[in-house]
């Protein structure tokens, strides 16, 4: 093959990126190429950010290959068939997705391939295990429970780690174009963006990961990887990650693994079931949810008068990431306890998180909500139990909710129950009221 384009979408990296390996093998000349969406780029000016910076980041390693990134802007179909009929390009390589927007790209680029007489080859490598690649009995069809998945996650055959390519040779006078003016974003303390940055985080956490097992729930000590992020755009090879967490010995990097596990479990659940973010995966919990606009932007606000909340509430905006523990209790509290619909969530996440995916976002918001693939579908989260299990000394919550400083201990994590004179002190609003009958917790 003399000309192929390297279409990027979530695989923002050059190590163990098939689609680009097999590219570099195969032809003479590659077009490593992203195109800019700007509906889904002003969806989360956190994630354009974070994006922008994985993109330059990429363009930095690829320029060292000899070649570099090209950058479109508009519809990723019509730009991708517009660059390869310019460069008389005799194939396509795009990594395989789970979501109904990158579905609805892998079929108009099949057509339009083949409308245009080129090939279109779909690649793994946004999860260690490809969706569809083990099904229960092997007979198609998806795993609805996580731990018969895992099992046979663990036990499959993992593919091997693509090299990165040695050289990139660019087809002569195609116009590179340029990445717009970085975006601004919206959380201040949000990490930054790239391949270079994910690697780096990648080394640092395997020295901490031996702990993991004990601390990842544990709000205060935030004992995770914050790799999230790096995963959700690719800038990390998910295989990657697995492989070497797995060659460390103990209880902690086999947690971690297992984290992994879930991560692709919802991508299988996602790619058989592509409306994930919008339709119930199981409609007998869902319906049952009243309109409050109200209460959900105070629980928007991180301002419920639920501490543990509010944290995890606050910690989103500041950092554009949130304690997976905190997302459990800040999404049980919406779904369980104020009664309002799981899809309001999902979209006030999307705004803000910077690993925020259709198939992981959405999967943890059913799943709380009943909705889901949670086997005890009317589980109940109680935030003061759940803050004093792992947040013991409140000090998560005095991180993030500074009007409670002066409260210590437990005692930060019910403030309504201070004597009169103290909590007259606070600039802290009384709890929301609850609409579930098991909320007991919050009467004074």
């Amino acid at each position: 093959m003399r000309t192929a384009i390297v279409l990027f979408t979530r695989d923002l990296r050059v190590h163990d990126n098939p689609a680009l390996a097999a590219a570099c093998s195969s032809a003479e000349r590659v077009v490593p190429l992203f195109v800019l969406d700007p509906h889904l780029h002003a969806l989360s000016p956190n994630r354009a950010r974070f994006l922008h910076e994985s993109l330059a980041d990429l363009g930095k390693a690829l320029r060292r290959l000899g070649g570099d990134l090209v950058i479109r802007e508009g519809d990723p179909v019509a730009e991708t068939i517009k660059i390869a009929r310019e460069v008389e390009a005799e194939g396509i390589a795009v990594a395989q997705d789970v979501s109904n927007y990158a579905r609805r790209r892998e079929r108009r680029l099949a057509e339009e391939c083949e409308h245009h007489r080129m090939s279109l080859r779909l690649f793994p490598g946004t999860t260690v295990v490809s969706p569809g690649e083990v099904s229960p009995g092997g007979g198609g069809g998806h795993y609805r429970v996580f731990s018969p998945y895992y099992r046979a996650w663990e036990s499959a055959k993992w593919r091997d780690e693509a090299p990165a390519p040695t050289r990139i040779a660019l087809p002569e006078q195609i116009m590179v174009g340029r990445l717009p003016e970085l975006p601004a974003g919206e959380s201040p303390h949000a990490l930054v963006g790239g391949e270079t940055e994910g690697k780096r985080r990648l080394r640092t956490w395997l020295r901490h990961i031996g702990p993991y097992d004990d601390l990842h729930d544990d709000l205060a000590a935030d004992g995770t990887s914050r790799l999230s992020a790096y995963l959700r755009f690719g800038c990390l090879s998910p295989l990657t990650v697995a492989n070497v967490a797995r060659a460390e010995d103990g209880a902690g990097p086999a947690a971690f693994v297992r984290q992994l596990g879930w991560r692709d479990f919802y991508y299988q659940v996602t790619y058989a079931f592509p409306k994930m973010s919008t339709e119930a995966y199981r409609t007998a919990g869902d319906g049952d949810w009243r309109p409050d606009p109200d209460a959900l932007q105070h629980w928007k606000d991180g301002l419920t008068g639920v501490p543990v909340v509010d944290a995890g509430m606050r910690q989103l905006q500041a950092e554009g990431y949130m304690h997976n523990r905190a997302r459990l209790i800040t999404a049980a509290f919406l779904t369980k306890h104020l009664g309002l619909d799981w899809r309001d969530g999902v979209k006030w996440f999307f705004r803000w998180l910077n690993d925020g995916d259709v198939a992981n976002n959405s999967g943890n918001w059913q799943w709380v909500a009943g909705t889901g693939n949670d086997t005890k579908p009317y589980r109940r989260f109680n935030p003061i139990r759940q803050a004093e299990r792992f947040d013991p000394d409140g000090v998560y919550v005095r991180r993030y909710v500074p009007e409670l400083k002066a409260i210590s201990g437990k005692a930060v994590h019910q403030p309504w129950r201070l004597p009169d004179t103290v909590r007259a002190s606070l600039d802290y609003p009384a709890p929301l009221e609850s609409h579930r009958d098991e909320a007991v917790w919050l009467r004074p």
